[in-house]
Formats: structure tokens, sequence, C-alpha cells
């Protein structure tokens, strides 16, 4: 590589004559060094560049309850809290720490849960939330912020029959999660902590209207229940986060939570895809992150929920790693 080098100072610079017949040697061992330095100094810069987002920024007071987070072609982050709080989404700049813009819709906020966008910036508000499974007025707002256009999706599920289901592990019809791609919507059920770790993938169409999804794939996550879901700006990779809790000996209280990256999969079958896991950050006990999206190439943000003695917080997470862990089972609806 040196040798090139050495080639190419000799062809395209003037004074290289002097220099080989004066110093041959000192110029041997300065460019290696010089070459280096630069070398080294872009790097830095590069990673100067992708440390503007902090591995951590609190958010304030008003996003106690974060539960979706998105981020727009036109690089707008918008956030939302779930029920019991205002039907407000907030845009929000991770890297000055601060909010942005709000915005409160007219509607009501049943249990919004999370945010997803299209390609022509429209965003699609998931009020999907659905704890006791007793719903029968799911919905998806889609709201415009340059047009300030609203409309709605009312949708249901085509395999619950009762609400609820009378076992509480059958409880698999809440939903924390959803992405947009091509031309629908994407749903993945949040199973209760007492069910067999499986979220179902369900299809609606992402215009106005009535549907009852298309219950189209499902996949285990052992020990994790899903609360959150993001695709790349390229569509290549897809994520899940997830959370356990739980109490050892029954006595001390415990999480875990991890995001789940899809790469290789064809079309829209995500969870076909090859699968690593990786643990999401924690102190003491894992937080109760919620919601994810990703910023720029390799870097996605998660949110979590604030709960005491942990604040509400936005975190710099890397992507998916080279090497892929096939640690889920699949089951391929018809």
């Amino acid at each position: 590589m040196f040798a090139a080098f050495y080639d190419f100072l000799a062809c395209d610079l003037q004074w290289w004559p002097i220099l080989k017949h004066n110093d041959l040697r000192f110029m041997k061992r300065f460019f290696p060094a010089a070459f280096i330095f630069c070398l080294a100094s872009c790097l830095s810069v590069v990673a100067s560049a992708q440390a503007k987002v902090p591995r951590r920024t609190v958010l304030p007071a008003s996003l106690k309850e974060v539960s979706g987070m998105v981020r727009t072609p036109a690089g707008d982050l918008w956030m939302l809290n779930d029920s019991r709080n205002p039907p407000e989404l907030y845009r929000f700049d991770p890297e000055a720490g601060k909010v942005l813009e709000v915005r409160r819709l007219p509607v009501l906020n049943r249990d919004w849960e999370d945010l997803t966008t299209d390609d022509r910036g429209n965003l699609y508000i998931g009020d999907v939330g659905n704890n006791r499974n007793a719903r029968k007025d799911l919905r998806i707002y889609i709201y415009n912020p340059q047009t300030e256009t609203l409309d709605s999706i009312l949708l249901s599920y085509p395999d619950q029959k009762a609400f609820a289901p009378a076992d509480r592990k059958d409880w698999n019809y809440n939903c924390e999660a959803m992405v947009f791609f091509n031309d629908s919507l994407h749903l993945f059920s949040k199973n209760s902590f007492k069910g067999n770790f499986y979220t179902k993938h369900y299809v609606v169409p992402a215009r106005p209207g009535e549907y009852v999804a298309e219950l189209r794939d499902s996949i285990c996550l052992k020990n994790r229940v899903v609360t959150g879901a993001a695709i790349s700006s390229d569509n290549k990779t897809f994520s899940l986060t997830g959370y356990i809790i739980g109490k050892r000996l029954g006595i001390f209280p415990y999480t875990k939570a991890s995001v789940f990256y899809f790469t290789d999969f064809q079309g829209s079958d995500f969870l076909h895809g090859k699968m690593e896991q990786r643990r999401l950050p924690k102190f003491l006990i894992a937080r109760q992150y919620e919601s994810i999206t990703q910023w720029k190439d390799d870097c996605w943000l998660v949110a979590n929920e604030g709960r005491k003695p942990q604040s509400q917080a936005v975190w710099r997470v890397k992507g998916k790693k080279n090497q892929p862990l096939s640690s889920g089972l699949t089951l391929k609806m018809k």
C-alpha cells in the first residue's frame, strides 16, 4: 500500500525529484506516519458525527409514558404517550434533547401504543392498546403533519371470539408494535406474561376504512412480550423490542429487555429472516422499553417509560451485527 503511495507522489508531484535525491529515506519514514495520522483523523471525524445523538437523553415529564416514536422521511422524530394522556404528538430533537413542537389532535387517546410513517410523511397512530383484551373499538389514526389532514382505520382480529378470553393465558389481543411496509400496516401482538410468548403478525391496508385484519404469521420470543416495532429506511432491517417482568423465588422482582433485529427476509415475511437478539441497557432492573426507530444507518433509538427510580429516556443503540442468531421459533399462518 505504501509503495503505491510513493509511486503516486513520484508521478504526480513536481517536487518529488528534489526530495527523492535529498532525503528519500526521510520521506519513506514520514509518509507512513502521515498516512496513519490522516486515517486516524478521518475515523475520529466519523465517530464524532455518529455520536451527535447522546447515548442517553432524559425526556421531559410530558413524555413520561412514551410508548411510540418514529423518524419521518423528512428527518423529524415524533413521539407519543399511551393511555391516560392527552392526544398529543411531540416533535423531539434527540441531539439537542428538547421538544420542538406539540400537536394536539381532536380525537381520543384510549390507548395509543405505537407510531409509524410512510414515504409521504403520513403518521399512523396505533390506538390499539388492549390490556384487558376486551376492546371492540381498535383504531389507527392517519395524520399528515404538513396538511394536518386526519382520518382513521377501524380494525378487528379474525381469531378473537371472546372479549376477553376466559383464560388469561389466551390474552394475546393487546398490541404495542406496528410498522408501515409497502401499502399495508403490520401489527404485532403483545402476549400476556402468563402466555406462551408468541407474538402474532396481523396486516391491514394502510387506507381509511373498516377491516378484519389478516393473521399472517407468528413467532415465539422466549421470555419476552413485544412492545415496539420499526423498519429501516431501506426496508432491509426489521426490529422488535420486548421485555419480561417476573419474580425470583416468588419474592425478588426482575426484568429483562431486548431488541430483536431481523434481516434477509422476503417481502413482508419479517419473522422468517435471520434474527439477532441484543440486550438493552439496564440499571439494577431493566427499563420498560416500549418504542424503537432507526435514526441513521446502524444508529437506532429506543425509549423507555418513566418508572421510579428510573427516568423516561431515549437511548442510542447499535443496529444488527454481522453474525445472526436464530433463537426464535416461527409458525407460518395460512
